[in-house]
């Protein structure tokens, strides 16, 4: 058995003040943690895989496609493959956590 805390991940990147964690990487699938710093923002990329985004603490914008919409804890927001994706922390104040799940891993 192995059990990885997610601020434990190994550091991926951190860029404009979005701290990536890698905290599971198979062939089957991989998981990343993401913190954000408050008004910071993941910009607008694509993904050969299906991802999905769920939101563990804070309220993020999120876009998938031509859609905007506001998504808060516990929330799950599917991103198929090769669709343009972003998220952005919606708080000035507070921090945004978020277990980014992609399958299979790319």
């Amino acid at each position: 058995m192995k059990i990885t805390k997610a601020y434990d991940g190994e550091l991926v990147t951190t860029k404009n003040g979005v701290k990536a964690q890698r905290i599971y990487s198979m062939p089957d699938g991989q998981v990343i943690h993401l913190t954000f710093e408050p008004g910071a923002r993941l910009d607008t990329h694509t993904t050969a895989v299906d991802v999905f985004f769920y939101i563990l603490e804070g309220r993020a914008w999120i876009e998938v496609g031509e859609e905007r919409e506001a998504a808060d804890k516990d929330c799950i927001v599917e991103s198929p493959k090769g669709i343009p994706h972003a998220l952005e922390n919606f708080s000035s104040e507070e921090i945004l956590r978020v277990m980014v799940v992609k399958t299979p891993r790319p």
